[in-house]
């Protein structure tokens, strides 16, 4: 099994949609309200916008088992307003939207995309990788414990969305680590 991460194009938008979709039924049929309306997520038409924005802007990575897409990643200097602080924000990457397939869960897709991020935060000279999960997904908050991440705070109550659990993890903790993929940090996060 060999995983590789690519720069994702506007003709991979579908499988991340697709990706998003899955998860999101995934989620719902465990309990957890993650991305749906119910839980106040993007609706799907508004996740292709940005998602869309986002491949553009050459901010989306999709990781490949033996060639085939398998999960994906956004990657940039941006947050949604009342998360992190001006300062937190500059000296960081910010991670949106990591979805792995659930075909390929356990194979080491999430290790390798936030190994990645990491890359991207060392190439663009800043500290840490952060991002924000959903609230109430405490399974999520614990696989982000396992990968590393501490729990920097929950967002305040003038936190725009339903993701205000507040994750970070030094960029540098991933050196010396083995490599998983064959990424090559190629645009500066921001």
């Amino acid at each position: 099994m060999t995983i590789r991460i690519r720069q994702a194009g506007m003709a991979d938008l579908g499988t991340i949609c697709r990706l998003r979709l899955q998860r999101t039924t995934w989620l719902a049929e465990r309990g957890w309200d993650q991305w749906t309306r119910q839980g106040r997520g993007l609706p799907i038409e508004r996740f292709a916008r940005a998602a869309g924005r986002a491949v553009r802007a050459g901010e989306t990575w999709i990781a490949e088992i033996d060639g085939e897409p398998a999960g994906t990643i956004t990657i940039n200097g941006r947050a949604d307003a009342g998360l992190w602080s001006p300062g937190e924000i500059a000296d960081a990457v910010i991670v949106h939207y990591m979805i792995v397939d659930v075909r390929f869960s356990g194979h080491g897709l999430g290790p390798a995309l936030l190994a990645h991020a990491a890359a991207m935060a060392r190439a663009a000279r800043r500290t840490w990788v952060r991002l924000d999960a959903w609230t109430t997904n405490t399974d999520l908050h614990a696989y982000y414990r396992r990968a590393g991440f501490r729990l920097a705070r929950m967002a305040g109550p003038d936190a725009p969305g339903p993701s205000g659990a507040l994750f970070e993890r030094r960029a540098d903790a991933w050196l010396g680590a083995p490599l998983l993929t064959s990424a090559q940090p190629g645009r500066r996060a921001g």
